[in-house]
């Protein structure tokens, strides 16, 4: 997959094959890339690009990740991070709860949290908080999403069985409304949640999705539908699954939950966006692809999968990504500078161009990021992958850089629907 060439099998000249054209990670990677390479030419309206702060960037990914896993035992970056909130293993809980259950039966009870907590978790904005009755802990921003969804899968707010709580169906998924989801996330008057309504159609959108495909996610429409599709039926040990095939998979058959609504013909692209500076062949030009939620959930997936004795392999193919987190580390460490620091007081669109490009020179440069941090930590890339360097890492230095200037503010301001940031 390129810019100037997709492929014989693709038709970029029609919706389909230029849909499917964007809905890679090659796709993301080189057009983020044309455009670094771009702004380092100084041909950015937006950005300039200063490669000599790289370097600090690195020394400030390495000291989090020194201070948060001094052992370098890195775990994924994923949702399963944000249920260890607090110090609290929840995920004992859930165990327990599942411990009747065969092994795919308990990874598509994972799965199918993941699913909507990925989905959930887009920012929260700084004035709702999440309080745990269980812990007494209260939770603000992904932590507190997170806490906030892994108490509503277990009490069954997305199962239309109440037999079986601990379970997303479609009918459950079609049968929520704000009011519902606002109770189980506390939001009030003097507890907004940022996108409340946004995050609510999303899920009735996967609920959708889910019921109108039944031949991938079973007669009940359950996202956990997906173990069964990638794995081998028999469950086998040997089993193995390529990180690229299980995001491939989600952005085919849940393209269409996306409320934003880019599309070449009838053919939704979710989280990709305009860029008129970029190339490309057939109806593929000027698009930036990202799938970042899409992404996220694949990192969210790897657990349930490895879990259930399935091997995946070709982590690397996923690409960083390209939220405020990681984003705010380079412009707070100077890699990104905007060409007009008024911009800063302005809020922005997720589809402006500004956006779009400050996520592509996000994801372009995490991939050059990434090797310094390894060389400084004396690791290499099998011991390291991007996975464990945005975990270790990138996303937990954006939020300390974020709370030394601002006051964990993001150095931008992006109108969110709860479905990009």
């Amino acid at each position: 997959m390129s810019l100037t060439g997709v492929g014989p099998a693709l038709d970029v000249g029609r919706a389909e094959g230029a849909a499917a054209a964007l809905r890679t990670t090659s796709a993301v990677r080189e057009r983020a890339q044309l455009l670094l390479r771009r702004a380092r030419e100084g041909g950015s309206h937006w950005f300039g690009v200063d490669d000599d702060a790289l370097p600090t960037a690195a020394d400030e990914v390495v000291d989090v990740t020194r201070a948060r896993y001094p052992d370098l035992k890195i775990p994924y970056h994923s949702r399963w991070r944000h249920f260890e909130a607090g110090g609290v293993d929840r995920k004992a809980e859930l165990d327990a709860r599942l411990a009747a259950l065969d092994a795919p039966g308990r990874a598509r009870a994972m799965i199918d949290l993941a699913v909507v907590s990925v989905l959930l978790d887009a920012g929260a904005g700084p004035d709702w908080q999440y309080r745990e009755a269980a812990s007494g802990q209260p939770f603000t921003r992904s932590e507190g999403l997170g806490v906030a969804s892994w108490h509503a899968f277990l009490g069954g707010l997305f199962s239309s069985d109440a037999t079986q709580p601990l379970q997303v169906d479609a009918a459950g998924l079609r049968g929520l409304d704000a009011d519902l989801l606002a109770e189980a996330f506390q939001v009030g008057p003097s507890n907004p949640l940022v996108g409340l309504d946004g995050r609510v159609l999303l899920l009735r959108r996967l609920g959708d999705a889910l019921a109108a495909q039944p031949d991938v996610f079973g007669p009940h429409g359950r996202p956990g539908g997906l173990f069964d599709l990638l794995v081998d039926p028999q469950g086998s040990a040997a089993s193995t699954v390529a990180a690229h095939d299980i995001l491939s998979q989600l952005l085919t058959s849940l393209s269409g939950i996306w409320p934003a609504g880019n599309a070449i013909g009838t053919e939704p692209l979710g989280d990709c966006w305009p860029h008129e500076a970029v190339a490309g062949p057939g109806l593929t030009r000027g698009w930036v692809p990202f799938h970042k939620l899409s992404q996220w959930l694949t990192y969210s997936l790897l657990e349930p999968y490895q879990l259930a004795g399935v091997q995946v392999v070709g982590l690397d193919a996923l690409t960083g990504l390209p939220e405020y987190r990681n984003g705010g580390l380079l412009l707070d460490t100077g890699v990104l500078r905007l060409r007009d620091p008024a911009w800063t007081a302005r809020s922005w669109a997720a589809g402006d161009e500004l956006v779009v490009e400050w996520r592509a020179l996000t994801v372009a440069l995490l991939d050059e990021l990434a090797p310094l941090v390894r060389e400084r930590l004396g690791v290499d890339a099998r011991e390291m992958p991007l996975a464990c360097v945005l975990e270790g890492g990138t996303w937990a230095a954006g939020r300390a850089l974020a709370q030394r200037t601002r006051g964990g503010l993001p150095p931008l301001s992006v109108v969110s629907d709860g479905t990009v940031f």
